[in-house]
């Protein structure tokens, strides 16, 4: 457009590049006349300009979970300081990849901006000295879901096309957020893994503000379509760390089960809702087994103590995810 003495956006920069200034720059400005002077402003506008930019790239773009990462659709702004052909705004396509002068293809998708603009230098390197490059994301697209919890990495992704909550969960990290089957023998310290479990089973999608309760393990592990819905832009998927909630009862008892825990449970009252014991259970043999991070506790109890003598420190309470196992005498 026209850029004439009554430009806005002339007497703006201007006004803004002279607040820049020291009086000292104003003296010498006073004194330069035609093409010099002409180059000077030119040169401190684009000065200004670059500063602006970068000052602008500093500032953190708004995530809910984890780092911003570029999407498909995004529209980015990429500029490259001294270098006027290698700046522009372009699109991310759906393969994930941009195209740039001199460069090529780029894969940017599911880079965070610092991420990409690091890669962008490294790769001019061999095409412009000392490069500085800004890379910033100028447009989001509205296809962005949102995944958090204890029990998994949270992060962005990028919904492509119509996608399922049983497709975004297969898409979601390297490994599959199942809930862990304990398989240990009570008393044995075998190879117990420590990762954070994810508790697909009060997982939940948050929409528009309200809770939307599937049952993501029996859609995930049991393939129950019934549970499965279309997740929709700006959904929040809750994915929390799994808490067992069970006791264990074990041996020489009429049912071994878990039983559900319940607030203030004993050992006996656990043994109890298992049938109680066998003839063959040696009651002063029993032994609670509980892990707390790495390390097993292991706790003896004799509940013929309790039975014949009263002592109630043999009934002590259980905690969930403790074994009670009841041993059967040899004899």
């Amino acid at each position: 457009g026209q850029s004439g003495p009554g430009c806005p956006a002339r007497t703006i920069v201007t006004s803004m590049m002279q607040a820049h200034m020291t009086p000292k720059d104003r003296e010498g400005q006073k004194r330069m006349t035609g093409s010099e002077g002409k180059k000077f402003k030119m040169t401190l506008l684009a000065a200004f300009l670059f500063f602006t930019l970068l000052s602008i790239a500093a500032a953190p773009l708004p995530a809910l979970a984890g780092d911003y990462l570029i999407g498909e659709g995004d529209t980015l702004m990429i500029s490259v300081w001294g270098e006027k052909e290698l700046s522009l705004s372009v699109k991310v396509r759906p393969d994930g990849k941009i195209t740039l002068p001199a460069l090529g293809e780029i894969l940017a998708a599911s880079q965070t901006p610092n991420e990409l603009q690091t890669e962008l230098q490294k790769r001019l390197r061999g095409i412009v000295k000392n490069p500085v490059v800004t890379v910033i994301v100028v447009e989001v697209t509205n296809n962005k879901v949102y995944v958090f919890g204890g029990g998994i990495s949270p992060g962005v992704y990028s919904l492509t096309g119509r996608t399922t909550l049983l497709q975004l969960l297969c898409q979601i990290g390297q490994q599959r957020p199942v809930i862990e089957v304990r398989a240990v023998s009570p008393g044995s310290s075998s190879n117990t893994s420590t990762a954070q479990i994810a508790d697909l089973r009060n997982s939940y999608v948050i929409r528009n503000g309200k809770k939307i309760k599937k049952d993501f393990y029996d859609l995930f592990v049991n393939g129950n379509m019934s549970q499965d819905i279309v997740i929709e832009p700006n959904d929040a998927i809750f994915i929390p760390a799994f808490q067992d909630r069970n006791v264990y009862v074990m041996g020489a008892v009429t049912t071994p089960k878990s039983i559900s825990y319940r607030d203030g449970m004993t050992v006996v009252e656990a043994i109890l809702e298992a049938g109680g014991f066998t003839k063959f259970a040696k009651p002063n043999n029993t032994v609670i087994y509980r892990k707390e991070g790495d390390k097993e506790i292991v706790t003896p109890v004799k509940l013929k103590d309790l039975i014949n003598d009263g002592d109630l420190r043999q009934n002590p309470r259980i905690q969930p995810g403790d074994y009670v196992v009841v041993y059967e005498s040899i004899f």
